[in-house]
Protein backbone atom coordinates (compact mmCIF):
# COMPACT_ATOMS: atom_id res chain seq x y z
CA UNK A 1 0.00 0.00 0.00
CA UNK A 2 1.36 3.45 -0.92
CA UNK A 3 1.93 6.12 1.72
CA UNK A 4 -0.94 8.22 0.33
CA UNK A 5 -3.29 5.22 0.29
CA UNK A 6 -2.42 4.34 3.88
CA UNK A 7 -3.01 7.94 4.96
CA UNK A 8 -6.38 8.01 3.19
CA UNK A 9 -7.41 4.76 4.90
CA UNK A 10 -6.47 6.14 8.32
CA UNK A 11 -8.40 9.34 7.61
CA UNK A 12 -11.49 7.29 6.86
CA UNK A 13 -11.39 5.49 10.21
CA UNK A 14 -13.84 6.55 12.90
CA UNK A 15 -12.46 8.67 15.71
CA UNK A 16 -11.33 7.17 18.99
CA UNK A 17 -14.39 8.73 20.63
CA UNK A 18 -16.79 7.17 18.14
CA UNK A 19 -15.11 3.81 18.59
CA UNK A 20 -15.39 4.12 22.36
CA UNK A 21 -19.10 4.86 22.11
CA UNK A 22 -19.61 1.94 19.72
CA UNK A 23 -17.75 -0.39 22.08
CA UNK A 24 -19.99 0.70 24.96
CA UNK A 25 -23.26 0.46 23.01
CA UNK A 26 -25.37 -2.63 23.52
CA UNK A 27 -25.32 -5.09 20.69
CA UNK A 28 -23.56 -8.03 19.13
CA UNK A 29 -21.23 -6.54 16.49
CA UNK A 30 -17.53 -7.07 17.35
CA UNK A 31 -15.32 -3.98 16.93
CA UNK A 32 -13.29 -5.43 14.06
CA UNK A 33 -16.49 -6.18 12.14
CA UNK A 34 -17.82 -2.70 12.88
CA UNK A 35 -14.65 -1.20 11.43
CA UNK A 36 -14.94 -3.42 8.35
CA UNK A 37 -18.53 -2.23 7.92
CA UNK A 38 -17.36 1.38 8.24
CA UNK A 39 -14.66 0.81 5.61
CA UNK A 40 -17.17 -0.74 3.23
CA UNK A 41 -19.51 2.23 3.52
CA UNK A 42 -16.73 4.78 3.10
CA UNK A 43 -15.35 2.95 0.04
CA UNK A 44 -18.51 3.27 -2.07
CA UNK A 45 -17.75 5.62 -4.95
CA UNK A 46 -19.32 9.06 -4.76
CA UNK A 47 -21.12 8.57 -8.08
CA UNK A 48 -23.05 5.56 -6.74
CA UNK A 49 -26.52 6.83 -5.94
CA UNK A 50 -28.47 6.41 -2.76
CA UNK A 51 -28.27 6.36 1.03
CA UNK A 52 -27.04 3.67 3.38
CA UNK A 53 -29.65 1.38 4.93
CA UNK A 54 -29.44 -1.22 7.66
CA UNK A 55 -32.02 -3.82 8.60
CA UNK A 56 -31.84 -4.60 12.29
CA UNK A 57 -30.54 -1.83 14.54
CA UNK A 58 -31.19 -3.15 18.06
CA UNK A 59 -29.69 -0.52 20.41
CA UNK A 60 -27.62 1.32 17.80
CA UNK A 61 -24.11 -0.19 17.84
CA UNK A 62 -23.88 -0.72 14.07
CA UNK A 63 -25.65 2.58 13.43
CA UNK A 64 -22.68 4.41 14.97
CA UNK A 65 -20.22 2.89 12.50
CA UNK A 66 -22.53 3.41 9.53
CA UNK A 67 -23.72 6.82 10.71
CA UNK A 68 -20.15 8.05 10.93
CA UNK A 69 -19.48 6.68 7.44
CA UNK A 70 -22.63 8.41 6.16
CA UNK A 71 -21.47 11.75 7.52
CA UNK A 72 -17.99 11.35 6.02
CA UNK A 73 -19.40 10.52 2.58
CA UNK A 74 -22.26 13.02 2.48
CA UNK A 75 -24.97 10.38 2.73
CA UNK A 76 -27.73 9.47 5.19
CA UNK A 77 -28.27 6.20 7.03
CA UNK A 78 -31.79 4.76 7.35
CA UNK A 79 -32.21 2.20 10.14
CA UNK A 80 -35.14 -0.18 9.63
CA UNK A 81 -36.23 -2.06 12.75
CA UNK A 82 -39.53 -2.80 14.51
CA UNK A 83 -37.60 -2.57 17.81
CA UNK A 84 -39.46 -5.51 19.35
CA UNK A 85 -36.43 -7.78 19.12
CA UNK A 86 -35.68 -10.74 16.89
CA UNK A 87 -36.67 -14.30 17.73
CA UNK A 88 -33.39 -14.90 19.55
CA UNK A 89 -34.01 -11.86 21.80
CA UNK A 90 -37.30 -13.12 23.18
CA UNK A 91 -37.94 -14.61 26.63
CA UNK A 92 -36.43 -18.05 26.96
CA UNK A 93 -33.84 -17.53 24.21
CA UNK A 94 -30.10 -17.11 24.65
CA UNK A 95 -29.89 -13.42 23.76
CA UNK A 96 -32.82 -12.18 25.84
CA UNK A 97 -32.13 -9.05 27.92
CA UNK A 98 -34.95 -8.60 30.47
CA UNK A 99 -34.30 -4.91 31.14
CA UNK A 100 -35.21 -4.12 27.52
CA UNK A 101 -38.81 -5.23 28.09
CA UNK A 102 -41.37 -2.43 28.35
CA UNK A 103 -43.40 -3.42 31.43
CA UNK A 104 -46.44 -1.51 30.19
CA UNK A 105 -46.90 -3.87 27.24
CA UNK A 106 -44.71 -6.84 28.14
CA UNK A 107 -42.72 -6.56 24.89
CA UNK A 108 -39.15 -5.63 24.08
CA UNK A 109 -38.63 -2.01 23.12
CA UNK A 110 -35.12 -1.15 21.98
CA UNK A 111 -36.08 2.15 20.33
CA UNK A 112 -35.35 4.41 23.35
CA UNK A 113 -31.90 2.83 23.70
CA UNK A 114 -31.25 3.22 19.98
CA UNK A 115 -32.24 6.90 20.07
CA UNK A 116 -30.05 7.62 23.06
CA UNK A 117 -27.06 5.86 21.50
CA UNK A 118 -27.38 7.89 18.30
CA UNK A 119 -28.03 11.16 20.12
CA UNK A 120 -25.08 10.75 22.48
CA UNK A 121 -22.81 10.18 19.48
CA UNK A 122 -24.07 13.38 17.81
CA UNK A 123 -25.34 11.54 14.73
CA UNK A 124 -29.05 12.42 14.73
CA UNK A 125 -28.63 14.61 11.65
CA UNK A 126 -27.46 11.67 9.50
CA UNK A 127 -29.19 8.67 11.13
CA UNK A 128 -32.92 8.21 10.52
CA UNK A 129 -34.90 5.58 12.45
CA UNK A 130 -37.58 3.84 10.38
CA UNK A 131 -39.76 1.91 12.83
CA UNK A 132 -41.59 -0.95 11.16
CA UNK A 133 -41.38 -4.44 9.71
CA UNK A 134 -38.69 -4.76 7.06
CA UNK A 135 -40.99 -6.26 4.42
CA UNK A 136 -43.63 -3.57 4.99
CA UNK A 137 -41.12 -0.74 4.58
CA UNK A 138 -39.58 -2.39 1.52
CA UNK A 139 -42.91 -2.43 -0.31
CA UNK A 140 -42.91 1.36 -0.30
CA UNK A 141 -39.20 1.98 -0.80
CA UNK A 142 -38.00 3.03 -4.26
CA UNK A 143 -34.59 4.83 -4.08
CA UNK A 144 -31.48 2.78 -4.87
CA UNK A 145 -29.09 2.01 -2.03
CA UNK A 146 -25.37 2.70 -1.87
CA UNK A 147 -25.02 0.14 0.92
CA UNK A 148 -27.40 -2.40 2.43
CA UNK A 149 -26.53 -4.08 5.73
CA UNK A 150 -28.67 -7.12 6.58
CA UNK A 151 -28.60 -7.93 10.29
CA UNK A 152 -32.26 -8.40 11.20
CA UNK A 153 -34.04 -11.56 12.29
CA UNK A 154 -31.96 -14.68 11.73
CA UNK A 155 -34.86 -17.07 11.36
CA UNK A 156 -35.55 -18.53 7.93
CA UNK A 157 -38.44 -16.27 6.90
CA UNK A 158 -37.06 -12.95 8.24
CA UNK A 159 -33.60 -13.43 6.74
CA UNK A 160 -34.78 -14.58 3.32
CA UNK A 161 -37.48 -11.91 3.18
CA UNK A 162 -34.85 -9.25 3.93
CA UNK A 163 -32.70 -10.50 1.06
CA UNK A 164 -35.60 -10.86 -1.36
CA UNK A 165 -37.10 -7.46 -0.57
CA UNK A 166 -33.96 -5.33 -0.33
CA UNK A 167 -31.04 -6.85 -2.27
CA UNK A 168 -32.50 -5.86 -5.69
CA UNK A 169 -32.37 -2.22 -4.56
CA UNK A 170 -28.58 -2.11 -4.15
CA UNK A 171 -27.21 0.17 -6.88
CA UNK A 172 -24.47 -1.05 -9.25
CA UNK A 173 -21.19 -0.35 -7.50
CA UNK A 174 -22.94 -0.39 -4.12
CA UNK A 175 -22.31 -2.78 -1.26
CA UNK A 176 -24.29 -5.59 0.35
CA UNK A 177 -23.09 -6.51 3.84
CA UNK A 178 -24.48 -9.53 5.69
CA UNK A 179 -23.81 -10.29 9.35
CA UNK A 180 -23.57 -13.65 11.14
CA UNK A 181 -22.49 -15.63 8.09
CA UNK A 182 -21.15 -18.94 9.42
CA UNK A 183 -20.00 -21.57 6.88
CA UNK A 184 -19.89 -24.19 9.66
CA UNK A 185 -23.40 -24.92 11.01
CA UNK A 186 -21.86 -25.61 14.43
CA UNK A 187 -20.94 -21.92 14.70
CA UNK A 188 -24.35 -20.36 14.06
CA UNK A 189 -27.70 -20.42 12.31
CA UNK A 190 -27.99 -21.09 8.59
CA UNK A 191 -30.26 -18.35 7.14
CA UNK A 192 -27.62 -15.56 6.99
CA UNK A 193 -25.21 -17.99 5.29
CA UNK A 194 -27.97 -19.05 2.91
CA UNK A 195 -28.76 -15.52 1.78
CA UNK A 196 -25.04 -14.86 1.34
CA UNK A 197 -24.98 -17.89 -0.96
CA UNK A 198 -28.05 -16.67 -2.82
CA UNK A 199 -26.42 -13.29 -3.41
CA UNK A 200 -23.35 -14.90 -4.95
CA UNK A 201 -25.46 -17.33 -6.99
CA UNK A 202 -27.55 -14.46 -8.36
CA UNK A 203 -24.69 -13.32 -10.59
CA UNK A 204 -25.24 -9.75 -9.42
CA UNK A 205 -22.78 -9.69 -6.50
CA UNK A 206 -19.09 -10.46 -5.99
CA UNK A 207 -17.44 -10.82 -2.59
CA UNK A 208 -15.02 -8.09 -1.56
CA UNK A 209 -14.17 -8.81 2.06
CA UNK A 210 -14.81 -11.17 4.93
CA UNK A 211 -14.17 -10.19 8.53
CA UNK A 212 -15.28 -12.56 11.27
CA UNK A 213 -18.90 -13.35 10.45
CA UNK A 214 -19.34 -10.24 8.29
CA UNK A 215 -19.34 -10.58 4.51
CA UNK A 216 -19.15 -7.57 2.21
CA UNK A 217 -20.18 -7.92 -1.44
CA UNK A 218 -20.31 -5.45 -4.33
CA UNK A 219 -23.24 -5.12 -6.70
CA UNK A 220 -22.24 -5.65 -10.31
CA UNK A 221 -23.87 -3.93 -13.24
CA UNK A 222 -25.77 -7.11 -14.05
CA UNK A 223 -29.31 -8.40 -13.56
CA UNK A 224 -30.04 -10.17 -10.29
CA UNK A 225 -31.03 -13.70 -11.26
CA UNK A 226 -33.82 -15.27 -9.17
CA UNK A 227 -32.64 -17.85 -6.68
CA UNK A 228 -34.57 -20.15 -4.35
CA UNK A 229 -34.25 -20.87 -0.68
CA UNK A 230 -32.38 -24.08 0.09
CA UNK A 231 -34.83 -26.94 0.49
CA UNK A 232 -32.59 -29.00 2.77
CA UNK A 233 -30.92 -27.51 5.85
Amino acid sequence: MSTSSAAAERAAEPSAELRRRADEARGFLPPEEGLALHRAACAVRAEVAGPLLEIGSYCGKSALYLGDAARRTGRVLFCVDHHRGSEENQLGWEWHEPDLVDPAVGLLDTLPHFRRTVQDAGLEDVVVAVVGESATVARWWTPPLALLFIDGGHGEDPAHHDYECWAPLVAPGGRLAIHDVFPDPADGGRPPYEIYGRALASGAFVELEGCGSLRVLQRLDAPLRPTSRPSVR
